[in-house]
């Protein structure tokens, strides 16, 4: 029964550390570029978009098509770092440990 409850704290505590950074990750933010920095996009790590930069050099009246890609490409580029920032922090708090459901 104590090794049920030990179990139960650590649970606890894994939780309460994970929330933890959940929360500070939502705050956190990655930035991604393309178009070789032509277009750049800041996110949180939990996929909120906080800005998009475009650099007046690329837009091009006659290739809207060019600007729409490096934008959705800056923008999901950034979402992705966001996520995979989130990922490996994540993952550090239950490194070895097989909890099912969790994550």
């Amino acid at each position: 029964m104590a090794n049920m409850m030990k179990m139960m704290k650590q649970a606890q505590a894994m939780q309460a550390k994970m929330q933890k950074l959940q929360d500070e990750l939502a705050e956190r933010e990655v930035d991604f570029t393309a178009g070789g920095g032509m277009v750049s996009a800041v996110a949180t790590c939990d996929g909120s978009v906080k800005k998009v930069t475009i650099d007046p050099k690329v837009v091009d009246p006659d290739d809207v098509e060019m600007l729409e890609d490096l934008v959705l490409a800056a923008v999901q580029g950034a979402i992705n770092k966001g996520k995979d920032t989130m990922a490996e922090e994540m993952g550090a708090i239950t490194k070895g440990m097989n909890i099912p459901g969790l994550m």
